[in-house]
């Protein structure tokens, strides 16, 4: 027997986008962080700007697992998109992780320019290696220390001796601390509350959006507004998923990724002016150094990663501009 469909159903049909498809995009921060809200916008103008193609769920607070975990889903095509931070990379190609140069940019100015820059279009290029589509660099707000104990500014990083600094899992990052005679923790960003309340760790590096959202404020003796250190993030694509999609959608997905991450990165300088003005109003004691205050580790650090990472000194005749 022949069925025939009526005309609502056509219409409905044809009121379908072609080739629909639903894609899957991980990262580890919370609904609230400025990467989650920016992966949301971005979803939300890909899928108007292909007509319903290129449906991207969002998934955040590491639904998708670690950040390891995801590239390795992204490797093999399990998962289409992913924010992920540096240190994945880093841990892998030490050109990464010059981008974790102490006092490489003294504001989130100078590190826009930096992650718009040769070199990092380069590295972007390089990650094919990793499986990966490198759609565009992004970051968080400059790195600070917030400290269970009270700290000053004249006493110097010597205070930080021996104390458990949560960190994330990346070698240029902990060897920083470990020069200061600091004890470098890694710990995935889920527990560091509960860690931080409970003296599991005595401080941790983080950025000023964080430490206010998070609440860590709530158990800080100091913050120490260093601003010593970029956190860079890559917007990346399974390269798998990436060749499977069509040509015209690759490209309004490069476009608008970009677009997006950029507007992100600009805004951080007002997310991280707002977050510290939070901070003092909230009575948490802030003290503001630089390079001085860490002393001897800063020129140390460069000594040693000038060798390991070819790219390092390229990056640093880049920042001088």
């Amino acid at each position: 027997m022949i069925r025939r469909i009526s005309l609502a159903a056509l219409a409905l049909m044809a009121a379908l986008p072609a080739w629909a498809e639903d894609y899957r995009l991980g990262l580890i921060t919370p609904p609230a962080h400025q990467w989650t809200q920016t992966a949301q916008a971005a979803a939300a103008e890909i899928a108007e700007a292909t007509e319903g193609r290129v449906n991207i769920l969002v998934m955040p607070s590491g639904q998708l697992g670690n950040e390891a975990r995801m590239l390795q889903q992204l490797q093999t095509g399990a998962i289409d998109f992913a924010f992920l931070t540096a240190a994945e990379f880093a841990n892998r190609d030490d050109d990464y992780g010059i981008f974790y140069a102490p006092f490489l940019a003294r504001d989130t100015e100078a590190a826009a320019r930096l992650l718009k820059g040769a070199v990092a279009q380069t590295l972007l290029d390089r990650m094919g290696a990793f499986g990966l589509r490198g759609l565009g660099w992004g970051m968080a707000g400059m790195r600070q220390v917030v400290t269970a104990a009270e700290v000053t500014a004249e006493g110097g990083a010597a205070q930080l001796a021996g104390q458990r600094i949560r960190t994330v899992p990346l070698a240029p990052e902990m060897e920083f601390w470990s020069g200061l005679g600091a004890a470098p923790t890694p710990m995935p960003l889920p527990a560091l509350f509960d860690a931080f309340a409970n003296g599991q760790v005595d401080a941790m590096q983080i950025d000023h959006e964080g430490t206010w959202n998070a609440g860590y404020w709530r158990n800080a003796g100091s913050v120490i507004d260093s601003r010593h250190m970029i956190f860079p993030m890559a917007a990346v694509a399974s390269a798998r998923k990436w060749q499977a999609m069509a040509e015209g959608d690759r490209a309004v997905v490069q476009d608008i990724m970009a677009r997006q991450i950029d507007g992100m990165v600009a805004l951080y300088g007002e997310i991280d002016a707002a977050s510290l003005a939070s901070l003092r109003e909230a009575g948490v004691p802030v003290i503001s150094v630089g390079r001085d205050w860490f002393g001897p580790a800063v020129e140390a650090w460069y000594a040693e990663w000038r060798g390991k990472a070819p790219l390092l000194a390229e990056l640093e005749r880049e920042a001088a501009e």
